[in-house]
């Protein structure tokens, strides 16, 4: 029977978490399985699973520099009309400390922005939009002209 003592999805989170280590426990260590698992939230990560014959190893990704954001650009900018003379490293010097999923944000919403005016290729005026539409209002951040020339 289920009942609510307060504590919400805690004893769901509980239990899944036990099932998973059960579940990682019952691997033969010489086998061909390889488990790999992924978290945004590194820290909430219990402790359980970081001991040996679970999760050996641990790897992070951190945010990408000024050159792995203009990159990301180009990337998604690749399957969208867009015009030639975009600046993709202006683009990434406005978003520090953006991730990878951030800058498909901006790139889906500058296409929307060319959607709406009825163009079929996206303007550097678009993504600009677009930066100050996804970006600055999701962080409300303050940099200065110096943060944004060395990140």
């Amino acid at each position: 029977a289920r009942f609510d003592d307060g504590a919400g999805g805690d004893n769901e989170v509980q239990r899944t978490m036990l099932e998973l280590i059960n579940q990682l426990d019952g691997f033969d260590p010489r086998g061909n399985i390889k488990v790999l698992m992924a978290t945004n939230r590194p820290d909430t990560l219990d402790p359980a699973l970081m001991r040996p014959g679970r999760l050996d190893r641990k790897i992070e990704f951190g945010l990408p520099d000024l050159e792995g954001r203009s990159h990301i650009f180009k990337i998604h900018a690749r399957s969208m009309s867009v015009e030639k003379d975009i600046r993709y490293e202006l683009l990434a010097r406005l978003c520090p400390n953006s991730t990878g999923a951030e800058i498909r944000s901006v790139c889906t919403e500058a296409g929307m922005f060319a959607i709406r005016a009825r163009r079929k290729m996206a303007t550097e005026k678009d993504f600009l939009e677009a930066v100050n539409k996804v970006i600055k209002a999701y962080a409300k951040f303050s940099s200065t002209p110096r943060y944004m020339t060395y990140n």
